[in-house]
């Protein structure tokens, strides 16, 4: 296992990590889900490629060892969310990109839902301790919300927002009341 005050990297970065073209796209995809450095973006395709590589795997199995496998995975992924019905197939997890999987992340779901203004302030609110997961308070922006969790994120109960949520004219300053 190793010395546990030696860990790991847990994500793989990019081969060539100067090329034009990859820095507008992990610029884009840096921007579009209120990343905090590119290391969040290496971490989602790392994640991703070991699904992948995972579903490659299973296909060198016996048929029958195979079976069991992939159905295993497949129901992992679904509950994870990255996939979109049970139904899915290996060509499913294959396809996976790592957009998907950033989908998934609590900071991306809290704006999507509507409890933050911005993708920036989602991440704020979770780090400041204001959002809760079935009732119990995450403070990783990270977190990947699994499908059956999805409907329970609200509001930490003695969070300030829980009465009174952060609205699209709140904080902002009237130009016209200012001048007067």
């Amino acid at each position: 296992m190793g010395d546990p005050r030696k860990s790991r990297r847990k994500w793989e970065g990019p081969g060539m990590p100067w090329l034009s073209q990859a820095l507008k796209s992990e610029q884009k995809i840096m921007g579009d889900y209120g990343l905090r450095n590119k290391k969040e973006i290496w971490l989602a395709r790392t994640i991703v490629t070991g699904y992948r590589h995972m579903a490659r795997s299973l296909l060198a199995l016996p048929p029958a060892e195979r079976a069991v496998r992939e159905k295993q995975l497949l129901g992992k992924l679904y509950k994870l969310g990255l996939l979109k019905s049970e139904q899915s197939t290996i060509d499913d997890i294959l396809g996976l990109e790592e957009e998907s999987l950033l989908e998934r992340r609590l900071q991306t779901i809290v704006h999507r839902k509507g409890l933050a203004r911005t993708i920036y302030q989602a991440r704020q609110l979770i780090v400041h301790g204001h959002i809760a997961v079935g009732g119990r308070k995450i403070t990783s922006p990270g977190y990947i919300v699994k499908r059956d969790e999805e409907d329970s994120i609200d509001f930490y109960p003695t969070s300030p927002f829980k009465n009174n949520p952060p609205t699209a004219g709140q904080g902002e300053v009237n130009v016209e009341q200012k001048g007067n």
